[in-house]
């Protein structure tokens, strides 16, 4: 029997090899390629890569053109929450089945958004740079709000934000929360509309997917109609947000603050104006990160595939393809 191929579109900041591994060790070959995640980057597939039926993806772009160069694929695993890299809907023409990671890491980007929105608000760069450079309490010059005076707005209320609200209620005086698929309210939170949740968030908190209809929703327009003096905090992607949107409005003074743990394009530049401005805290995005997520984030993509390969099917999918005999026994 021919061992089916698994091929790895690219190396990320997680290591393959314990999918690769686990993989291996049912009977699967698998491959690791060096696929680019920008537009008009080369597409170079290692040899043999075209008999793979199944791709476990990081940030690789995974377009039309690539999907007719590799005509076995029948199941993609992403090792992410989003899998806006993927070409939706020449996958679905396809039949491809499109499996996401879910709860890898909800307690950890949950927290990392808390902590950015406690370390803008508490104005903790300013402090930090005030102890470096030999100074104390006279020196400081920012006085922060006080967190029970303030409304967190939660723009998303899927997991990630619903575990947001459970460890920022006790902080902060109001929660709110706006998204166009929940109904029903938790933790809490009120549910608002779109212009409530933007113009009433002292910390507006994105929790958004990243698709054709949300890319570029906090743009100058959006911004200027945020509170005087807020603060905007991004661990979902860089595209959500207008860079240039946010930079002339941290300039005027209509925002205080930013906390952001992903940019509009990544890694930035070295000398892009985002790593040293004193008003943003940016992370390279790491919100994802810990021993329990790692985990997750390095074994179940791989999990994922097997299950398709056993089972010819996926019980959990974001997008559903078609079902096909089991490749490998159960």
């Amino acid at each position: 029997m021919t061992r089916p191929l698994v091929l790895f579109t690219d190396q990320t900041d997680l290591d393959p090899a314990p999918g690769r591994a686990l993989l291996e060790a049912a009977g699967c070959d698998t491959v690791l390629a060096s696929l680019p995640s920008r537009v008009g980057e080369a597409q170079e597939l290692p040899a043999g890569a075209e008999a793979a039926v199944a791709l476990v993806v990081g940030y690789a772009r995974i377009d039309e053109a690539l999907l007719e160069r590799l005509p076995n694929v029948a199941c993609i695993a992403t090792m992410s929450a989003g899998f806006d890299m993927i070409d939706r809907a020449a996958a679905e023409a396809r039949g491809i089945w499109i499996v996401n990671l879910t709860d890898a890491a909800t307690e950890e980007v949950a927290a990392h958004a808390l902590t950015l929105a406690l370390a803008s608000e508490r104005e903790l760069r300013g402090s930090l740079a005030v102890t470096a450079a030999g100074g104390w309490t006279e020196e400081v010059t920012a006085v922060p709000r006080r967190l029970s005076t303030l409304t967190l707005g939660l723009f998303g209320f899927g997991r990630i934000a619903q575990r947001l609200a459970q460890i920022a209620s006790p902080v902060f005086g109001r929660v709110i929360a706006h998204d166009p698929f929940v109904t029903t309210a938790a933790h809490g939170v009120e549910l608002v509309d779109r212009e409530t949740l933007i113009a009433e968030s002292d910390v507006l908190s994105l929790h958004l997917p990243l698709t054709p209809e949300t890319a570029g929703t906090i743009d100058a327009a959006a911004i200027s109609s945020m509170r005087s003096g807020a603060t905007l905090i991004n661990v979902s992607r860089g595209e959500l947000v207008d860079p240039m949107a946010l930079r002339d409005a941290l300039d005027s003074g209509a925002l205080r603050g930013a906390g952001l743990d992903v940019l509009l394009g990544e890694p930035p530049v070295q000398d892009d104006p985002y790593r040293t401005d004193p008003r943003v805290l940016v992370t390279p995005h790491v919100a994802f990160l810990s021993a329990g997520s790692l985990e997750h984030y390095t074994l179940d993509p791989a999990r994922n595939v097997l299950e398709w390969l056993r089972a010819g099917r996926l019980e959990r999918a974001v997008v559903r393809g078609a079902e096909r005999a089991p490749v490998l026994p159960e």
